[in-house]
């Protein structure tokens, strides 16, 4: 077969968060008559990605449909690897593009190393200086970025990050954060929800606490910790409501009714799609969250972020004043989230801080870099 002098792209993706971030990059890279662009997808999580191909248009041209209940991260890596593989020689890309730190990540950066495919990592340089925490994100980045060519980092400080770690300087492209790209896709003042409650929700006379909360690491007392902190805050002011799309784990929805219970103004609800609870974000007083992904997203819609965890990989955000990282202890948690709510100068000073993950441009940087490496 034939092949074109068009500089071939191979976008591998297999969970909702990487779909996001990956959408606004699938978008610039179709458009541009110099690549030929072709699209992966590991669905290590299935209907959840599934949501997100269908809000963004994206048609995968590869589906490995790897996801099975109860799968280990052994077998995600396995299957990944093993369907990578055929995609790889179909195709015969010149770069493969992974971003973020799943273990779709990994395993495709590894398939394209072992084929000798150059590799891009786009959101590269975040570390939490814990290999286990988060678990097995950390390990999984660290990992992409040792068999990566080109280095896509959000911000200064995850180059830094790199440079540390004796990256050359000249693998190391400062993009912005392409969740940012998407969101501002996304977000609307006119959007309707379809769940009821969201629809009938206060969110202009009430100080809505927007609460996620599923890290592994967490599950247990640290999880307990967190509950019972915003059930305090919530019990001892009337004009707060709590708003929790329990995450689908057993073990978390077990803790959520332990504490929660019946409990005034919190509201359990199930999960939400990405294009809702974007929108929801845009829409609340403030988030407490142990998810990475809405420490960026919340400051770019002027939000406060109290991080429930022990480390944070994106410390751009706390050092710009959008975020506050409160860890995991009760008594702190309390203290952090009842500043923000009956102290307006604090959070007006959180919420009109520069939000430090980029314009909403990444994409186009990444395309224009990718553009210059035409040569391979």
């Amino acid at each position: 077969m034939m092949r074109s002098d068009k500089l071939r792209i191979l976008s591998v993706f297999g969970t909702r968060p990487e779909a996001v971030k990956m959408a606004p990059v699938i978008q610039v890279l179709n458009q541009e008559p110099a690549f030929e662009h072709k699209v992966c997808v590991t669905a290590q999580h299935r209907g959840m990605l599934d949501q997100v191909l269908q809000i963004f248009n994206i048609r995968p041209d590869y589906d490995l449909d790897i996801f099975m209940h109860r799968q280990t991260l052994t077998e995600i890596t396995m299957k990944s690897m093993r369907g990578l593989e055929s995609v790889i020689e179909d195709f015969h890309p010149n770069i493969l593009l992974v971003q973020g730190d799943t273990t779709t990540v990994f395993a495709a950066a590894l398939a394209g190393f072992y084929h000798k495919v150059k590799i891009g990592h786009i959101e590269a340089g975040l570390r939490s200086g814990n290999l286990y925490s988060p678990y097995p994100e950390e390990a999984n980045r660290k990992m992409t970025g040792v068999l990566a060519d080109f280095h896509f980092a959000p911000t200064v400080s995850a180059k830094m990050n790199l440079m540390k770690e004796n990256f050359s300087e000249d693998q190391i492209f400062v993009t912005g954060n392409t969740v940012i790209d998407a969101l501002l896709q996304v977000v609307r003042e006119d959007y309707q929800f379809e769940n009821h409650f969201l629809n009938s929700c206060d969110f202009v006379n009430k100080k809505v606490i927007l609460l996620t909360s599923h890290r592994r690491e967490n599950i247990g007392d640290p999880m307990r910790n967190i509950f019972s902190a915003v059930k305090q805050v919530a019990e001892e002011n009337e004009e707060v409501e709590v708003i929790y799309p329990v995450h689908l784990n057993p073990k978390v929805r077990e803790i959520a009714r332990e504490i929660f219970g019946d409990a005034d103004r919190i509201h359990l609800i199930e999960p939400v799609d990405y294009l809702p609870f974007a929108n929801l974000i845009a829409r609340c007083y403030l988030v407490v969250t142990d998810s990475g992904g809405i420490q960026e997203e919340a400051p770019s819609l002027g939000k406060p972020v109290l991080v429930v965890r022990e480390e944070t990989e994106r410390p751009e955000g706390i050092e710009a004043g959008t975020a506050k990282l409160a860890g995991t202890n009760q008594s702190v948690i309390y203290n952090m989230l009842s500043e923000l709510i009956k102290n307006q100068e604090e959070y007006d000073k959180m919420a009109n801080a520069v939000n430090p993950y980029g314009d909403g441009r990444a994409a186009m940087h990444i395309r224009d870099i990718l553009l210059g490496l035409n040569h391979i």
